[in-house]
């Protein structure tokens, strides 16, 4: 079977759509003083970190950033014992914006929200993902998207990112 790879998305493209969700949190937000992102392993992380360098850069703070393991809160993998989540101090206040690169079923960020659940209680949760490919199993819809990209369930999308892959790029591989 033979695979055929578009590029959806370049360096400047992901750079764009970070920045544009920057701003877009800094408006619905009112500023961004009372946030902390939460980056799903391990693309979201990255991605979290880049869009608190840019809200730093524009409202002169730099919201803290922590890190999801959310394998234990899937519901669609084999049941592991969900670890104890530290409390997050001031967490009560905060309004989370879990970031993910692709949203597609739903399930990771339903499992994102219980593990932010379980470190606290957030004023509120928003979600931020590079990539909104539909077809959701979970009525489940991100705050602030950086491409929405209509797929078909034979099709994968792949983020790469400097972090991780050592370049920025986006890609949709049909099978």
């Amino acid at each position: 079977m033979t695979q055929q790879t578009a590029e959806i998305m370049d360096e400047q493209a992901v750079r764009r759509a970070l920045t544009r969700i920057a701003f877009e949190i800094i408006e619905k937000n009112h500023g961004c003083r009372n946030l902390l992102l939460a980056g799903v392993h391990t693309r979201g992380v990255p991605l979290a970190e880049r869009i608190a360098q840019k809200l730093g850069e524009v409202e002169g703070f730099r919201p803290p950033v922590i890190a999801l393991d959310i394998g234990p809160f899937r519901d669609d993998l084999p049941h592991q014992e969900a670890p104890v989540m530290p409390d997050i101090p001031g967490l009560a206040g905060c309004t989370v914006v879990i970031v993910d690169d692709v949203l597609y079923t739903g399930r990771s960020v339903r499992a994102a929200i219980e593990a932010v659940s379980r470190m606290g209680r957030a004023a509120r949760i928003q979600l931020a993902v590079l990539i909104d490919r539909g077809h959701r199993e979970l009525p489940i819809r991100p705050d602030y998207v950086g491409k929405n990209l209509p797929t078909a369930q034979n099709e994968r999308v792949q983020v790469h990112l400097r972090e991780t892959d050592g370049r920025d790029q986006v890609t949709i591989v049909k099978q």
